[in-house]
């Protein structure tokens, strides 16, 4: 890479059960100004723009439009949409600010979960040919990873409910579940209640900026030393679901294992997932994982792995971290998955 590029702010919303008294522009204004006002930047002063939502949960075509509303297209901007998580937005912005053509961007992405059935929305990404006509859900597709798993003896109930108990421990403000709660009833055997993400509304941002800029608006720069994206098979059939190889090479893409990370922010929505990506990544006890609780505590759709990468920033900000990893995910099943390296500079 010829230029240094950093994270330099991080804002989110609380993640809320339900925010139907607010419109995706009324949930997002309030993380925008936040994440500026932490650079004291303007809009006017960002060089790239970039968003990650879905069509499906707003329910109308091109939505992403109206969310400019909040970002302010006037005078006219450069700017740019991916219709998936805003980890990916961040990945497109990385590669704008590598070429030179901005030294700042603005990354933000939301969700709103909560007007339909979001596990059978999700059905819509699966193969419109063999396997969405079947309607098998988010929660039940991730069933049949946690009965590999169990039945390879990777894990069992009690270990997965420990996992969920962790997580929920937090003492992030803007999570959605926190504190002790019962497990609860099987959602689909082998997965509880507990293990499963809550449904919420929300949205994140970040600003990412290259060399002397980054020094310029934050103190202790999260510096991205590596940043990949790998896909795994779109049939189901064909993977094996107690393994993430696509995680694996994109965290050795983006040079994971060449030095040990203190942190992980894992985009893992279900207890068995942490699993397979703690094996996958090679994460040992000495790691804390999602010290934010990650997306078992707070797990608004097209935001959850964008916070992942903000959550990792912002520890390196503050100095209770020096290396993260961070990791997203979209797709059933741990389908898509992007890890970046973060570090601050030593102390």
């Amino acid at each position: 890479m010829t230029r240094e590029i950093a994270v330099v702010a991080f804002a989110q919303t609380d993640t809320l059960r339900t925010t139907e008294e607010h419109s995706e522009v009324e949930m997002l204004m309030p993380v925008l100004h936040a994440v500026l006002e932490r650079t004291s930047l303007k809009t006017s002063d960002i060089g790239f723009t970039c968003s990650g939502s879905s069509d499906y949960l707003a329910g109308r075509a091109f939505s992403f439009t109206l969310a400019l509303d909040g970002v302010g297209a006037w005078p006219p901007i450069s700017e740019s949409h991916v219709e998936t998580d805003g980890a990916w937005a961040l990945y497109e912005a990385w590669t704008k600010l590598l070429t030179g053509d901005a030294d700042t961007a603005l990354v933000y992405s939301y969700g709103k979960s909560s007007p339909g059935s979001l596990r059978d929305v999700l059905t819509r990404q699966l193969d419109p040919y063999y396997v969405a006509p079947l309607w098998p859900d988010s929660v039940a597709l991730a069933a049949l990873q946690a009965q590999a798993l169990i039945d390879t003896g990777a894990t069992d109930e009690p270990a997965l409910a420990a996992i969920a108990a962790r997580s929920r421990a937090t003492d992030n403000p803007h999570a959605q579940l926190r504190g002790t709660r019962p497990h609860g009833d099987y959602q689909v055997r082998p997965l509880r209640t507990g293990d499963c993400p809550p449904v919420g509304d929300g949205a994140a941002a970040v600003i990412l900026a290259a060399g002397d800029r980054a020094r310029e608006l934050c103190p202790r720069p999260a510096w991205i030393r590596g940043i990949d994206h790998r896909i795994e098979a779109h049939a189901l059939g064909v993977r094996d679901l107690t393994d993430s190889p696509s995680t694996r090479l994109a965290a050795a893409r983006a040079g994971a294992f060449e030095r040990p990370v203190d942190t992980a922010e894992l985009h893992a929505p279900f207890t068995s997932q942490e699993v397979v990506l703690r094996r996958a990544l090679d994460l040992g006890d000495d790691v804390r994982v999602n010290p934010s609780g990650g997306a078992l505590a707070a797990n608004p759709m097209m935001a959850a792995g964008l916070a992942r990468i903000g959550e990792a920033a912002a520890r390196i900000h503050r100095g209770a971290s020096d290396r993260a990893l961070a990791h997203a995910t979209s797709g059933p099943c741990l389908q898509q998955n992007l890890v970046a390296v973060l570090e601050g500079d030593p102390r």
